[in-house]
C-alpha cells in the first residue's frame, strides 16, 4: 500500500514537472522565433465575427499578439477608438488582422450586404497566399488583374506560360485564414525567416462571367494564380502570354 502512494505521488510530480518544462520549451521557441526581429503588437480575431457585428462586440474576439513588423498588414486597427461606432462589412476569421477596412459606418452599411455583384456574374473563391495578392492588401471593392500561370502545376505544357488573362476583375470579399490549421505542428524557428512573412493564406473572392469563372477555377485546379491592384486607370496594353524565351525579349 505504501509502494502504491508512493508511486502515485511520483507520478504527480513528475507530470508536474513535464508541464512546466513544456511550458518553459514552448516560451523559449516563441523567444528564439521573434529573437532580433523588431516585433509589433497586433490585434488578431481570435473566433469567428459575422459580418455587421458592432465593432465594440467584434473587440471582445480579438486578442493582442506580438508579430514580426514586416508582418503586419497595411491598415491593422491599432487603437480601438480607430473603429468606434462602426460595424463588420465581412465576416471575421480567426487568425486574420483586424483591419480598419473590414468596418463601415452603420449607415453606409444600411441596405446593403456588401459589394454588389454586377447582373450576370458568378462569384468564385480562390484560395492564395499575401504574396500572391499584393501582400495581403486587397478590400472588397478593390479591382484586379489575374495572371494564371501552367506549368508548375499539375499540367505541364510544352513550355511554362505565364499571361494576364483579366483585367480590373471586381473583389467582393476578402477573407484570413491562420497561420496554422488543426494537426499542423507550428515550426517557431522557421517564423523568423529573412522576410518575416507569416505562412497564413487568404481568401478572395472574385466576381466574373461563368467563361472566366471556369478559367480561374482551372488555375486554381492545375496552376497557379497572382493577383495585381489594377485601378481604373490602369492601362492593359502590352501583355501577352510569356515564356522563358520571352523573358528577355
Amino acid at each position: 500500500m505504501k509502494n502504491r502512494i508512493i508511486s502515485v505521488v511520483t507520478a504527480a510530480l513528475l507530470a508536474i514537472v513535464g508541464t512546466i518544462l513544456l511550458v518553459g520549451y514552448v516560451n523559449g521557441a516563441e523567444q528564439r522565433a521573434f529573437a532580433g526581429t523588431e516585433t509589433s503588437d497586433v490585434l488578431m480575431v481570435s473566433a469567428a465575427v459575422p459580418a455587421g457585428t458592432p465593432a465594440e462586440e467584434a473587440l471582445l474576439s480579438t486578442t493582442t499578439e506580438a508579430m514580426p513588423a514586416k508582418a503586419v498588414a497595411e491598415g491593422v486597427v491599432t487603437d480601438p477608438a480607430q473603429i468606434a461606432g462602426l460595424v463588420t462589412t465581412v465576416d471575421l476569421v480567426p487568425g486574420e488582422q483586424l483591419l480598419r477596412s473590414r468596418f463601415i459606418d452603420p449607415a453606409d452599411a444600411e441596405g446593403s450586404t456588401g459589394i454588389e455583384v454586377p447582373a450576370g456574374m458568378q462569384e468564385v473563391s480562390v484560395l492564395l497566399e499575401p504574396q500572391r495578392m499584393v501582400g495581403g492588401r486587397l478590400s472588397p471593392g478593390d479591382t484586379v488583374g489575374v495572371f494564371i500561370s501552367l506549368g508548375a502545376g499539375t499540367l505541364q505544357p510544352p513550355a511554362a506560360v505565364t499571361h494576364q488573362t483579366m483585367h480590373k476583375v471586381l473583389v467582393t470579399a476578402v477573407q484570413g485564414l491562420p497561420a496554422h490549421v488543426e494537426g499542423d505542428t507550428p515550426d517557431a524557428e522557421a517564423a523568423d525567416d529573412a522576410s518575416g512573412v507569416p505562412p497564413s493564406s487568404l481568401i478572395v473572392t472574385l466576381a466574373r462571367p461563368a467563361p472566366d469563372v471556369e478559367k480561374l477555377v482551372f488555375a486554381q485546379e492545375f496552376g497557379t494564380i497572382w493577383l495585381s491592384k489594377e485601378p481604373a486607370e490602369a492601362t492593359e496594353e502590352g501583355t501577352r502570354e510569356l515564356t522563358q524565351e520571352g523573358i528577355f525579349r
